[in-house]
């Protein structure tokens, strides 16, 4: 049998590149706290986005959970149930009520047909969540947004390196969150990043995630320890320096993908969307059985027999996790739970070779009956 093929597989830089890049980190013995590596880091970021700025965290869940403390909200937040768990539970951990809105059957996205449907006088926030690398319906989410006064803060964490008609997804709200997990098109091993306008925000942000402290005698606030530390942030601007060479990479996959599976009856594929210049970061397949003639869980074991890595991602929604039961009315979304129980995420990563794809491809067709 051949090598086994993961779902993903992180980017990495040539090791004598990561050990250039950390070896003046042994004269300083400066490992966290905001080094120069994070200063770095940051500043590269910034332009990179093109926003004013931006904050760094452990991990992409930090960065939502403390900005979302940091706006001092209360009452309900609108965001979708098709997501990976870390959206719903930095709103659930910051004490406020999600309500959950359904999405798009076509981008996987949130729903902004039934948005405003869902906003009552306790509304307080929408986070809206960009999928598999497809942008949300920005325009009209702030279109909405600005006419109730409520506050947006983006899970971009599927959009490194995206734009909407030439601006970075991490210009959109009042805030965009990105993870920089290992598993991400960008990556800093663990790590996360949230975009922001106002400065006031940033400085309460940036305090939360520093224990709360205000200086080096005044705490007056509760915060978090959410620091990014320097091999990490180390990792990053190695990474950063291919991360446009390794979309490429990943663009030839998803084409190759979409030569073996488009038009085939029974599956539905990532969308390509308009004014969007993508990162290619997943590659979902639905598949609608009745007419495939094999379930996503057959083309899944299918799959697992040779070797090969796929995932049932998003499975299950979050409005069904069992630490929320009986919370919520899952029926209430019907699109978002018709989508978890078919779809399911091949492999992708960039240095994924053309014939693995097909032979990927392969093995999927197979399972029709």
């Amino acid at each position: 049998m051949t090598d086994k093929i993961l779902v993903t597989r992180s980017s990495m830089p040539l090791l004598e590149e990561y050990i250039d890049e950390i070896k003046d980190i042994w004269q300083s013995h400066w490992l966290t706290n905001m080094g120069t590596k994070h200063q770095a880091l940051q500043a590269e970021l910034r332009r990179f986005f093109g926003v004013p700025n931006i904050d760094l965290f452990t991990n992409g869940h930090m960065a939502l959970e403390l900005s979302l403390q940091a706006m001092n909200l209360q009452g309900e937040v609108i965001t979708t149930p098709f997501t990976f768990a870390s959206t719903t539970h930095a709103i659930v951990r910051n004490g406020l009520t999600p309500v959950f809105c359904d999405v798009d059957p076509v981008d996987f996205t949130m729903d902004v047909t039934k948005l405003e449907s869902f906003i009552t006088d306790r509304t307080c926030a929408i986070v809206p969540v960009h999928v598999y690398g497809n942008i949300c319906h920005v325009e009209e989410i702030e279109r909405i947004a600005h006419k109730y006064e409520l506050k947006v803060l983006y899970d971009a964490a599927h959009t490194f390196g995206e734009t909407y008609k030439g601006r970075s997804t991490a210009a959109f709200g009042d805030v965009s969150c990105f993870s920089f997990h290992a598993t991400k098109v960008f990556h800093t091993i663990e790590g996360g990043a949230a975009c922001f306008r106002d400065e006031e925000f940033g400085k309460k942000l940036y305090q939360l995630k520093n224990f709360g402290i205000k200086n080096e005698e005044c705490v007056d606030g509760v915060g978090a320890n959410a620091k990014m530390n320097e091999f990490c942030a180390a990792m990053g601007l190695c990474n950063l320096r291919h991360v446009e060479e390794e979309i490429a990479k990943r663009g030839r996959v998803v084409a190759r993908y979409r030569e073996r599976l488009a038009g085939v009856p029974g599956v539905q594929l990532n969308p390509v969307q308009a004014d969007v210049k993508p990162n290619y970061a997943y590659f979902p397949v639905v598949f609608e059985e009745d007419v495939f003639g094999a379930t996503r869980e057959e083309v899944a074991d299918a799959l697992a027999a040779q070797g090969i890595g796929a995932r049932k991602y998003f499975y299950p929604l979050t409005n069904t996790f069992e630490c929320f039961h009986g919370a919520f009315d899952v029926e209430k979304t019907p699109v978002a739970l018709h989508l978890s129980r078919h779809v399911l995420t091949l492999p992708l990563y960039a240095d994924l070779e053309l014939r693995d794809v097909d032979r990927i491809c392969d093995i999927v067709l197979a399972c029709r009956r």
